[in-house]
């Protein structure tokens, strides 16, 4: 979608600062960070949110799930993360493209917001 700021990144027509990429995701830093580390994972095919994935969808958001798990310790998070994908504006989503964000590198408190 030419008018998502993420599908923007994940051309190359907007930087970013990249932690992981395969041929499915892209991992970058957030640049209004709300953590110490605060870096958002996302599917490179366009989804509003969670709510428009389909079954058919389960092996790529296991992958992106799976990679998290992989990468938080090298993101420095051994001790632990918080993972959290808005859904729709109420939620708090702001990005139209479905992410995670993952959070750490301080004490996070609950509930969040």
């Amino acid at each position: 979608m030419s008018d998502c700021i993420f599908c923007q990144i994940i051309a190359g027509q907007i930087p970013s600062v990249k932690v992981y990429e395969d041929e499915r995701i892209l991992a970058f830093r957030d640049v209004n960070p709300a953590a110490p580390v605060h870096v958002l994972f996302i599917p490179k095919r366009h989804f509003a949110n969670l709510g428009e994935m389909t079954p058919a969808d389960q092996e790529l958001l296991g992958h992106l799930l799976n990679v998290i798990g992989r990468e938080a310790p090298g993101l420095g998070l051994a001790d632990g993360y918080r993972v959290v994908s808005n859904c729709g504006e109420p939620a708090g989503q702001t990005v139209g493209h479905m992410h995670f964000h993952v959070l750490g590198g301080r004490d996070l408190l609950w509930p969040p917001g």
